[in-house]
């Protein structure tokens, strides 16, 4: 368990990336790695755990789509704003000598992999960067991956942008096409049950980012822990590898709210 001192700064930047996604930016050296996340803190409204989508020595940033209660009020907040963090917390996607390799997400989770991506292709390995949503308007982050140097390509339910369908088409098609060494993946989970079932087809290792209800983000009150494991997904996640994924019997199945109780996914 390591906890990390409450920052209270002003927000360098906020931007719309669509009309349900906020980024806010700070103008400080936060150290994390892809895959870790902040407790985000709003005065007078609480605190949250956010997926960081853009670090680099002077600045960070983090993604929230507006789901409702906290997230609607960070859609509020504007540069200037004063926001408190503390973090980074979690375990990470980690990079060792792939020379290629496919990040799936779907909705927000593209948040995540589009840091893992910029750090991929700093150290010259191709990166496959996927992208699935509702509609053209959902998608974000899309023009940065490609100025990056990613090789992007995007999936929509209506067929509006890219191909239609679901994203883990596309991650078949690379596959078939491509040599790639390892996948990650972000998102709904039902999708990151379908991306580890392709990556045991295709026999390729898999991380998977997975989201869990967090109240403290440092392991102490056992809120996101998952069944049957008893792990803690702020601390020994929210990045694990498809191994333990099967583990989790709740996984791609149900979650759990903040009094405990079982919600299907």
């Amino acid at each position: 368990m390591k906890d990390s001192p409450m920052v209270t700064m002003k927000a360098a930047r906020a931007v719309q990336e669509n009309p349900s996604v906020k980024t806010l930016y700070f103008d400080y050296g936060l150290g994390a790695r892809p895959g870790q996340f902040v407790m985000l803190w709003l005065p007078g409204v609480g605190e949250r755990p956010m997926s960081i989508s853009y670090c680099t020595r002077e600045r960070f940033g983090v993604s929230v789509a507006d789901v409702g209660g906290f997230s609607s009020a960070v859609m509020k907040v504007k540069e200037g704003d004063a926001v408190g963090f503390r973090g980074p917390f979690g375990t990470s996607f980690k990079l060792g000598k792939e020379k290629a390799i496919a990040l799936v997400s779907g909705g927000c989770g593209c948040a995540p992999l589009a840091f893992l991506a910029d750090e991929a292709l700093a150290k010259g390995k191709k990166a496959f960067y996927l992208q699935g949503a509702r509609s053209k308007g959902m998608l974000f982050f899309t023009e940065r991956m490609r100025k990056a140097g990613a090789e992007v390509l995007v999936s929509t339910d209506d067929g509006s942008a890219g191909k239609k369908g679901f994203v883990t088409e596309l991650l078949r098609e690379v596959l078939q096409k491509n040599k790639v060494d390892k996948i990650c993946t972000c998102g709904p989970e039902i999708m990151m049950k379908k991306v580890v079932d392709i990556s045991n087809e295709f026999k390729l290792p898999c991380d998977i980012s997975m989201e869990r209800y967090m109240k403290c983000g440092i392991g102490i009150c056992g809120q996101c822990c998952v069944d049957p494991l008893g792990i803690r997904m702020c601390t020994e996640g929210p990045v694990i590898k498809k191994e333990t994924a099967k583990k989790i019997t709740e996984f791609g199945k149900y979650r759990r709210d903040a009094s405990g109780r079982r919600v299907p996914i």
